[in-house]
């Protein structure tokens, strides 16, 4: 394995693993707030840093049958949350490439001003 190579992000707001504080994502990547995990509330980022995206699967969710794939944080290796892959209904496309991370799995911080 390699070396680790960590992105620190910058801006108002920055979300953070609650395990490690390893930074996930800015606040003004988020598309929607409106989303449910595994662990309740979540959210549905354009871009995340500082995860790894694991095996492709089938999931039937909420909004229909999804190709989706965990992501999990590359410091501790929690899962976080999962990626979008694929999207089969027409008014779910716009998943497709994004992120959903779990409330319950990050923290806000202040980022690097």
């Amino acid at each position: 394995m390699g070396k680790l190579f960590k992105v620190d992000l910058s801006g108002p707001r920055v979300y953070a693993c609650t395990k490690c504080r390893c930074h996930l994502a800015k606040s003004e990547d988020i598309v929607s707030k409106s989303f449910t995990g595994r662990h309740g509330r979540a959210y549905l980022f354009s871009s995340v840093v500082n995860v790894a995206v694991g095996k492709h699967e089938e999931r039937m969710l909420l909004t229909g049958m999804h190709t989706v794939a965990d992501v999990v944080c590359i410091v501790c290796d929690t899962v976080v949350g999962w990626k979008y892959l694929e999207a089969y209904e027409e008014g779910q496309k716009y998943k497709q490439g994004k992120f959903i991370l779990e409330k319950q799995r990050m923290d806000k911080e202040s980022g690097w001003t």
